[in-house]
């Protein structure tokens, strides 16, 4: 009976209540970059507002799923997921927490992938997260998650810095996975360079 009620979404559409949310984890972000502290030992509202912001991107998916997908929000989402992963991975650094190294390779990855999705996204193809990408996103997010969090952040570290290097080993693959697409994509689609 509440199928009946549902109003699927134009896949061109742009006000979606999906990429509302997004747009929503975007401009929140950099308050989450400025409550990381400055010391050791974590914050607890640091913690709870980086856990609303990265569960913010599992209501965008429910809704998006619910209403239908678009060709912004298959942009839109993984941007939301980079500027708030890497602002907060950045200001780690900043704040001698992380180690630039791996922060450097997960940037690295994350830039040139959005390059290719704004590339092959001005001929009108979209590229989804795929399901590797999307399992570095969550390693990605657990690993700033308990670098921030009051109990594991200098009591074990151990934690957050496997994350942080399981994070990167998917980041890589799922990197090489989109070129590996990429190169079959060029060759089945006339006039596509990338």
């Amino acid at each position: 009976m509440w199928q009946a009620y549902r109003v699927p979404v134009d896949p061109n559409a742009i006000a979606t209540w999906a990429n509302a949310v997004t747009v929503g984890r975007i401009l929140v972000s950099p308050l989450m970059f400025v409550v990381i502290p400055d010391y050791p030992g974590g914050s607890w509202v640091a913690f709870v507002l980086w856990f609303v912001l990265c569960s913010s991107d599992g209501i965008d998916g429910y809704l998006a799923r619910r209403h239908g997908a678009t060709r912004s929000g298959a942009f839109l989402d993984p941007l939301a997921d980079k500027v708030l992963v890497l602002g907060a991975m950045f200001t780690l650094v900043s704040r001698d927490v992380y180690w630039a190294l791996p922060v450097l390779i997960i940037a690295a990855r994350e830039v040139a992938i959005s390059m290719y999705r704004v590339m092959v996204g001005a001929k009108g193809i979209s590229v989804p997260a795929s399901r590797l990408a999307k399992w570095k996103t969550v390693f990605q997010q657990l690993s700033v998650g308990f670098a921030i969090i009051p109990l594991t952040a200098d009591k074990a570290t151990w934690i957050w810095l496997w994350l942080l290097w399981i994070a990167v080993a998917f980041t890589t693959v799922s990197g090489l996975q989109y070129l590996w697409r990429a190169q079959k994509l060029r060759k089945t689609t006339p006039n596509l360079s990338v």
